[in-house]
Parts: C-alpha cells; sequence; structure tokens
C-alpha cells in the first residue's frame, strides 16, 4: 500500500477525533460563555465567570479526552503499522484499530503508563541531542541549543508514536521489551530519521499558514461585529491589571487589539486541531514507513541495547524491569 492509500484508509480516525475534538471545544466555549453572561448580569464581574467556566469546561475535557481520545491516535497508529508491515488493511480498519488497542492495553492505565515511559525517553535522547549546541558556549551556545531543542521535541513526537507501532508491530513481546527495542532503533537509524525533519517542518508551516491564517481572518471578521462586546471584556480586564499595580498595555486596553490577540489564540488552536486530526497522520505514515522498515531490517541486539543503556539512564531503568518482569 501507498501511503495516499494508508492514509485514506485510515482517515476515520481522524476524522472521529476532530468531532470528538469540535465537542469539546464546544464544551468550553459554551461554559466559558454562560460563565461570563451570568456573573456579568448578577454582579458586574463577567471576568470571573468567564474564568470560572474555562476552568470548570477544561476539566470536563481533560476527564473525556483521558478516558476516549487516545483510541483515536493509537488505533490510527495500530493500523498504519498494520499496513505498512503487511501492505493490507481489513475493511472494518475502525473496529480492528480499537480491538488491538485494547487486546495490546488491557485498561487507560496501562496505555498512559507505557506512552509516558516511551516519551521519558525519547525526551533524553533528545536531551543528550541539544546538550551539543550547549557544549559551544556562551549565548551563542544557548541559542543553538534553544532553536535545536524546538525542533527535536516536533521529532520527537514523530519518533515516540513509530515507537508505539513498533510496540504494536511486536505483538508477542510485552510493551516494555518492545518499547527497548523502539528506542534502540532510533539510536542505531537516528541519521535516517532525522532526515524526515524538513519535511515535518514544511509541511506543518504551510498548515500553520493556510489554515490558521484563514480561521483568524474568519474570527477577526466575526469580532468586528461585535464592538461593544470586547469593549465591556477590555474594561474588565483593565480594572483588574490596574488593581494588582501592573502597567496597563495596549493589547487589552484597546478593544480592536483585544479582539486580534483573541483571534489570534482561537485560530492556533483550531489550527492545533485540525493539523493533529489531517495533515500530521499524513506526514506519520511516511515517518512510520522509513522507522518500521529500518526496525524490520535490522532489529536491535542485545549488545546494541545494552550500548543504549549506557546514554540512557530512562532506558537502563526500563531495561532493569523488564529483565525482572
Amino acid at each position: 500500500m501507498t501511503n495516499k492509500e494508508i492514509y485514506k484508509k485510515t482517515l476515520v480516525f481522524s476524522v472521529k477525533r476532530l468531532l470528538f475534538n469540535t465537542l469539546c471545544i464546544v464544551i468550553v466555549a459554551v461554559l466559558a460563555t454562560v460563565g461570563f453572561v451570568l456573573l456579568e448580569k448578577l454582579s458586574d464581574k463577567g471576568l470571573i465567570g468567564l474564568g470560572i467556566g474555562l476552568v470548570l469546561g477544561i476539566i470536563i475535557v481533560a476527564v473525556l479526552a483521558h478516558f476516549m481520545a487516545y483510541t483515536y491516535q493509537a488505533g490510527q497508529i495500530a493500523m498504519m503499522t498494520r499496513a505498512v508491515t503487511e501492505g493490507s488493511l481489513p475493511d472494518d480498519v475502525y473496529g480492528e484499530g480499537k480491538r488491538i488497542v485494547k487486546e495490546k492495553f488491557l485498561t487507560v492505565a496501562i496505555y498512559y503508563a507505557a506512552t509516558r515511559i516511551i516519551k521519558r525517553i525519547f525526551d533524553e535522547i533528545g536531551k543528550l541531542i541539544t546538550g551539543a549546541g550547549k557544549a559551544i558556549g556562551g549565548d551563542t551556545g544557548e541559542g543553538i541549543a534553544g532553536a535545536i531543542n524546538i525542533g527535536i521535541q516536533v521529532v520527537i513526537g514523530f519518533l515516540s508514536d513509530c515507537c508505539l507501532g513498533w510496540v504494536f508491530f511486536r505483538k508477542d513481546l510485552s510493551s516494555g521489551r518492545a518499547t527497548l527495542e523502539g528506542a534502540g532503533i532510533f539510536f542505531k537509524h537516528g541519521k535516517t530519521l532525522i532526515r524526515n525533519l524538513g519535511r515535518i517542518f514544511g509541511m506543518g508551516i504551510a498548515s500553520l499558514a493556510l489554515i490558521g491564517g484563514a480561521f483568524f481572518g474568519i474570527f477577526y471578521l466575526i469580532f468586528s461585529s461585535f464592538p461593544e462586546m470586547f469593549r465591556g471584556l477590555s474594561n474588565e480586564i483593565v480594572q483588574v491589571v490596574q488593581k494588582e499595580g501592573e502597567q496597563v498595555s495596549i493589547w487589552i486596553s484597546d478593544p480592536g487589539h483585544l479582539g486580534i490577540i483573541i483571534a489570534g489564540v482561537l485560530a492556533f488552536i483550531i489550527w492545533l486541531i485540525i493539523h493533529g486530526a489531517f495533515i500530521r497522520p499524513f506526514i506519520l505514515v511516511g515517518v512510520l514507513r522509513n522507522y518500521m522498515e529500518a526496525g524490520m531490517a535490522h532489529i536491535p541486539t542485545e549488545s546494541e541495547l545494552a550500548e543504549v543503556a549506557q546514554k540512557s539512564r530512562k532506558f537502563a531503568d526500563l531495561q532493569k524491569e523488564v529483565d525482572k518482569a
């Protein structure tokens, strides 16, 4: 199967993920609006009501996401992995993806424990790489390290997904043992896998400009139709800032500028959702294929894993736990 075919066949996970995220946005928006309107009418403290509504909405969404959202991403990775390694997918891609995730991770707690371990190992790998920038010394070294770290964190997200795909692929092994192999694959083929960096950032920047820019324009036009609402919100924020003895910025004292900030934030959030649901999976298929092909060509040996353990403490800790089990 080609990358495009795999993407199309697994698109059902992206659609369900988008619908779920849309529901979450609606929940937060409704609760924040209700909180603002109620307290604004009752005590002229709409900003406090807005904050209460936001906090309540975020808590509800966090609970929902913890128990539901993981299936969409993990199921999609599982099915992409099968397509890359076996060259075919079943008719009921969504149902099979859910089944595999539930079979590999019997509970939600086990899933998050496994993915947390994967991310910690790759985070540590990222720190090893950014250490090269700091070694240069001075402000230049810090700047280089910071720039490298931003790029590495994005790559780590993809590599963590690839490692999870390896866990699904090595279904006869425990999640811990498969994770060790997955990290070992990166150490052995890191230079090859890092070449995906240009594609990852190129498509990311393009989608931010197109999707984020479009929604920024839409929100700005909508907000321009409600100047009184932003004037009231701006006045409340200014009063709070002045009570704290802080200097009032023009970006919050001017209703027009405040509208621009809020439009920008909302556009960025929506870009994150759409990019995560549709653009990122398309990029992931290519990265995952390179990763799986490298791993299948040469599964890391015990001696190679021992070398990785010398470089990564978290890897070594997991290896000890796996050996004891």
